[in-house]
């Protein structure tokens, strides 16, 4: 009877205390720490959102603005940097090596009675600097005539080193022509030595030309708009006045030596003067047409 009492007692309060005890508190219980980070955080956020509404320079609540981003293209300047270098260091060593042939030739050309002068007949019989001379009036010529066409847009910088090549080519052999021309005329004629002066006069001013534009080519290169832009307008008229005065000056060695009328003199700058500027420019345009 004790037996069957215990085991109807273990059955009923072993089963009771196993409902009636706690749950682990390692379970159950919630970290102490997550509550005030998450307070910590909201804190900061309210705190960043009312710094940026009350931050007029900020604007957070305004309307938001679009831009469109240009990408910026660096141009290297390089190259050009290096041809006029060639350019003066080229113009240097002619000053060097032939001073006195530089020097005679700015006294002759502000010497009005040159025929008289003996520094004239002493540029004459120098044919080696005048070559040089010439040679380095091609050079800055042509390119001096590609700086200008690119200063007003007639070409880009694509292919700069052919239209370049063309430029002094056409020069150079619009020139050659010339001369070839003038010289040929004076023989056929026989006013060999009237022929002989005037083309010294006409390369005497190419020459002073070829010296005076590298200052212009170099800004033209380097500088702003502004001031290339106006370099290109100021060496042109000093081209343009260069020209008239060779052709004062020849106008007055053809009419002391030949007699020649105003009307001659005039169809003779239209058909020798103005038509090899004609040419050059047809010449680069048909180039330039075939190369862009």
């Amino acid at each position: 009877m004790g037996r069957l009492f215990s085991f109807f007692f273990f059955m009923i309060c072993i089963p009771a205390l196993i409902i009636a005890q706690k749950p682990d508190s390692v379970f159950i219980q919630k970290d102490s720490l997550q509550t005030p980070v998450v307070t910590i955080t909201n804190r900061y956020e309210n705190a960043l959102q009312t710094i940026l509404k009350q931050n007029t320079f900020l604007n957070s609540e305004g309307t938001p603005v679009t831009m469109a981003v240009k990408i910026k293209k660096t141009k290297s300047t390089d190259t050009v940097f290096y041809l006029l270098a060639a350019l003066v260091f080229l113009m240097g060593l002619i000053k060097v090596f032939f001073a006195r042939y530089f020097t005679n030739l700015f006294k002759v050309f502000f010497n009005t009675s040159f025929r008289q002068s003996q520094l004239a007949d002493q540029l004459l019989q120098a044919k080696l600097p005048s070559l040089f001379f010439n040679a380095f009036f091609i050079i800055s010529g042509g390119v001096y005539i590609y700086f200008l066409l690119l200063q007003y847009k007639f070409i880009t910088d694509i292919n700069q080193w052919t239209i370049l090549a063309s430029c002094i080519l056409i020069l150079g052999l619009v020139y050659l022509a010339k001369f070839s021309t003038l010289k040929f005329t004076g023989w056929v004629t026989g006013y060999k030595e009237v022929t002989d002066a005037y083309v010294f006069i006409i390369f005497l001013i190419c020459k002073i030309i070829g010296v005076l534009l590298v200052p212009f080519i170099i800004l033209m290169a380097f500088t702003d708009a502004a001031i290339a832009n106006g370099s290109a307008l100021a060496s042109l008229l000093i081209i343009v006045l260069l020209l008239l005065l060779r052709f004062l000056r020849s106008y007055g060695l053809l009419q002391n030596q030949l007699k020649v009328s105003r009307f001659h003199f005039f169809l003779y700058i239209a058909g020798v003067e103005i038509l090899p500027l004609l040419l050059i420019y047809k010449g680069l345009l048909f180039l330039l047409s075939k190369n862009l």
